[in-house]
């Protein structure tokens, strides 16, 4: 169930993309398929909303968005790096103009304190434009989190 200000956005979204006649996806994984879920919410979603890829695992980031194993490695799953990888990975499998890509540490346990709970990465790629990668802190229990 989407809160009245998630509702606006997506409507925002929503019309920004049919008036464009665009399409998104979503590479998700801490979120598990949230966002998805929430765009797919409103009806009509099927006409700007293509797909979701929930990519939890770094297996599944690899062989579902073509993340390098040893990006992953190097970075960690929760970092910029591989949220770029994950958006350029959806962009390169599915017929979309957008990419939003989520990865980080929902909790209660996985943090450190170089990457506390609740760090967020995310990442959003137009066709043939830069991707625009940034950090968010996210308060919270898991569910806040993901949420």
């Amino acid at each position: 169930m989407l809160f009245p200000e998630e509702h606006e956005l997506i409507d925002r979204i929503a019309l920004a993309l049919i008036q464009r006649k665009e399409r998104m996806g979503t590479a998700e994984s801490c979120t598990g398929g949230l966002i998805a879920a929430a765009c797919t919410e409103l009806p009509g979603s099927s006409q700007w909303f293509e797909r979701g890829v929930v990519s939890y695992s770094n297996q599944a980031k690899n062989e579902l968005l073509g993340v390098p194993p040893g990006l992953l490695e190097l970075h960690g799953a929760v970092s910029g790096e591989v949220a770029q990888h994950m958006a350029r990975g959806l962009m390169a499998h599915a017929p979309i103009d957008w990419a939003l890509a989520v990865t980080g540490i929902a909790g209660p346990t996985g943090g450190s304190a170089a990457k506390p709970v609740g760090t967020g990465w995310l990442a959003l790629r137009h066709a043939g434009e830069s991707i625009k990668v940034w950090q968010e802190y996210f308060a919270g229990n898991r569910h806040e989190v993901r949420i």
